[in-house]
Order: structure tokens, then sequence, then C-alpha cells
């Protein structure tokens, strides 16, 4: 596999751990947000675009989330 898809293959990855983990701490909510940032990188780099944009509005989701978790 190219480089471009091991990146691709760990951010999802990285989502899923984040995503099954999140309701132990609010931390694996900033991470699954963090890993959405990776994911988005990931889909405008391959030229998926549509997918890009989706991963990049549920950063910022989940970023919202997390800031409503941590701070009320």
């Amino acid at each position: 596999m190219d480089p471009l898809t091991w990146f691709g293959l760990f951010a999802v990855s990285a989502m899923l751990v984040c995503y099954a983990f999140e309701q132990r701490s609010p931390w694996w909510v900033l991470g699954f947000a963090g890993a959405c940032v990776l994911g988005s990188t990931y889909g405008f780099l391959q030229g998926a675009w549509p997918f890009g944009g989706v991963e990049a509005i549920w950063s910022l989701i989940a970023l919202r989330r997390w800031w409503g978790l941590r701070c009320g």
C-alpha cells in the first residue's frame, strides 16, 4: 500500500477507536474530533472532496460536543 492509503487507514481506525470509547471520557470525544480532521485531510488529499468536507463538518460537531462536555 502507498503512504496515502496507510494514512487513511490510520485516520479511519483512530475514528473507530475513539468513537468506541467516547462514553468513558470527554478526551475520547476530542480524539474523535482530531481523527475526523485526519480523515478530512485524507479525503482532500486523495481527491474525494465530498468525503473530506463531511469529515471536516464531523470534526466541528465533535469539537463542539467536547467543549460542551468540558465546560458545560
